[in-house]
């Protein structure tokens, strides 16, 4: 079996927290999420965490603690072992998202109380408490 390792962000503005629609077509196409992706070898995941998040919005940020960690067997029956990562994520400066249209089709920043009634996977929804 092997492992995969992904590192994803928890960024927060007043309360609010910053969530991603994957784009019809992909995998998991229209589900929410959070900034982030797969760790590249010998890139450390906190690293991650900050790339994906520049990559998929476009935003600059600094990682400030960790969220929570949860590991599951792939959903598609590869035998592999799937390891997340969720990071706390702060802005210096607040910055406009730009969305990849690649990945995404949509974000909105929800509270947790909001967020709690979308389509989640438990990796996200931990994270989510306060």
């Amino acid at each position: 079996m092997t492992d995969k390792y992904l590192a994803y962000g928890r960024l927060s503005r007043g309360g609010r927290i910053l969530f991603l629609r994957r784009r019809p077509g992909s995998f998991l196409g229209g589900r929410w999420e959070l900034p982030g992706g797969t760790v590249e070898p010998g890139e450390p995941p906190s690293d991650t965490a900050v790339r994906e998040c520049a990559e998929e919005t476009g935003l600059a940020v600094r990682v400030t603690g960790e969220r929570g960690a949860h590991s599951w067997d792939d959903v598609e029956g590869r035998p592999m072992r799937i390891h997340a990562t969720v990071y706390a994520l702060a802005e210096d400066e607040p910055g406009e998202v730009v969305l990849n249209p690649d990945e995404h089709d949509a974000f909105a920043w929800y509270t947790p109380e909001e967020a709690a009634g979308l389509e989640l996977a438990a990796h996200f929804r931990r994270p989510l408490e306060d």
